[in-house]
């Protein structure tokens, strides 16, 4: 449709030119809006880059990522031998003293995985990063889409297997955040700075867990009928309240936890001290 008094051009496109082939409008203009589109995806593939570029120094610098009684949620729960003696959380030492990297690489696959196969993320990076398509009625570049049914993005379609794991991740940061209720010589009863940020960090990292799109379909799925099944429509009801605010969630709970991890950085490495309320 045209926006302006001149009609749009219908010059013929070269055919299999993706967006630009023989059954689309042909119009020549690559489109016809106005307003400045571009910044939406340049603002998320910026903030995306990031938090990348962020958690890839804090995954392998293998340093500063305990603080008694605080531990990075980029480093737990603790699975290697070389993980720093760890009385606030669990360290179940599952990999021995042959690992050599950083520890955290070896629990950061299951959030970021999680994250990264996420509805809303993959629609935040395709059009960030891929211009599949940068924005509504602006046309993608590439001559052929092929969607989620090539590798790897068909790999996408773990997501739900992610979300168990998810699930796991945020019960164990809950424990830690519960831990985090101690001072630095384990008496319970304190709390600090610290807490608050892992408080913070925890209720928007559930909320975000439990608003993805695959927990919706769990509580609510294959249900033929939901006036039988009362509860279950009641939490599918929460969870889709919830589930219309995932996007703000997806980034309140990105933020959250980089903050809770640079919080404890800044503590073990001494640059700062925890204040304590009691």
């Amino acid at each position: 449709m045209a926006t302006g008094t001149e009609p749009p051009t219908t010059e013929p496109h070269p055919p299999g030119a993706g967006v630009r082939s023989a059954t689309r409008a042909a119009i020549t203009a690559p489109h016809l809006r106005t307003d400045r589109w571009w910044l939406a995806p340049a603002t998320t593939a910026f903030g995306l880059l990031a938090f990348i570029v962020y958690s890839t120094w804090r995954a392998f610098a293998n340093a500063d990522y305990y603080a008694a009684p605080y531990v990075s949620p980029f480093y737990s729960p603790c699975l290697a031998e070389n993980c720093e003696p760890m009385k606030a959380g669990p360290n179940w030492e599952i990999f021995g003293s042959w690992w050599g990297l950083s520890p955290a690489i070896l629990i950061l696959i299951f959030p970021l995985g999680f994250r990264l196969t996420c509805y809303y993320y993959r629609k935040a990076y395709y059009r960030g990063f891929w211009a599949s398509p940068p924005a509504c009625a602006v046309a993608e570049p590439h001559r052929k889409y092929t969607g989620e049914t090539r590798f790897p993005l068909i790999l996408q379609n773990v997501h739900r297997y992610f979300f168990y794991a998810a699930i796991l991740v945020a019960g164990i940061l809950t424990y830690d955040t519960v831990l985090a209720f101690r001072d630095e010589d384990y008496e319970w009863g304190h709390m600090g700075l610290g807490t608050l940020v892992f408080l913070l960090n925890i209720v928007l990292i559930w909320a975000y867990t439990i608003s993805c799109h695959s927990c919706r379909h769990i509580v609510g799925g294959q249900l033929k009928h939901f006036s039988k099944h009362p509860v279950r429509y009641r939490m599918w009801r929460w969870v889709g309240r919830l589930n219309a605010r995932h996007m703000a969630l997806a980034w309140a709970s990105l933020v959250s936890v980089a903050l809770a991890d640079f919080y404890v950085y800044l503590v073990a490495s001494g640059a700062f001290d925890d204040p304590r309320f009691f």
